[in-house]
């Protein structure tokens, strides 16, 4: 059975494919998060996702030439969401502004939350998406200086988890995956892995 790897370092992440009951290890490495200007916005975050994919590939490799052991058999799990308000992708906040800024841009509006997901096994690469539409409530400022405040939602796209606070109290609907918008369609990715002969 190949070692399963998750390229990612984010604890909804983890937590998702804990509760998928599936076991794994994780291995992150630096990789390269721009993306080419002329890419449509909804294919960003399998473009990401792949890239972050071939850097743990690489360095698992690295290591295992270090080693001089047997090389592994692994699959490697790699996943990037973006926040797409129109065709406006909303990343990671840099600051408190920033995150201020987003979520006033969210209030009372439609958006997409699109999660790329690469899988790298036996050499080659499968790579799908999932995407889920989220409304949100017309929000006061005070309401989301306190979610910013409280919660720092810093290292979220969009400036916001859902299993937070603002999902409960901020959106007024979905349409999708919900685990989708916490960062990992998780039913979607066991299917892959059942076709694969991994889950």
């Amino acid at each position: 059975m190949a070692d399963i790897i998750l390229a990612s370092q984010s604890p909804r992440r983890k937590t998702l494919l804990e509760w998928a009951n599936i076991p794994f290890e994780i291995v992150v490495s630096d990789s390269d998060e721009t993306f080419p200007e002329t890419m449509t916005k909804q294919d960003v975050p399998v473009y990401i996702a792949s890239n972050k994919a071939k850097a743990v590939l690489e360095k698992l490799e690295q290591q295992s030439l270090q080693q001089q052991g047997a090389k592994k058999d692994y699959c490697i799990i790699a996943a990037d969401t973006i926040v797409l308000l129109d065709q406006l992708i909303l990343g990671k906040p840099i600051d408190r502004q920033d995150a201020v800024n987003s979520l006033s841009l969210l209030s009372g509006q439609s958006h997409q939350v699109i999660t790329g997901v690469v899988v790298i096994y036996q050499g080659k690469e499968y790579a799908f998406s999932e995407t889920t539409q989220v409304d949100f409530h017309s929000l006061t400022f005070a309401q989301i200086e306190y979610y910013v405040d409280q919660y720092k939602p810093f290292d979220k796209a969009g400036a916001y988890a859902i299993q937070e606070w603002i999902g409960v109290v901020g959106i007024k609907g979905i349409q999708g995956d919900f685990y989708n918008v916490m960062g990992l369609p998780v039913s979607l990715l066991v299917q892959k892995l059942k076709e694969l002969g991994i889950a």
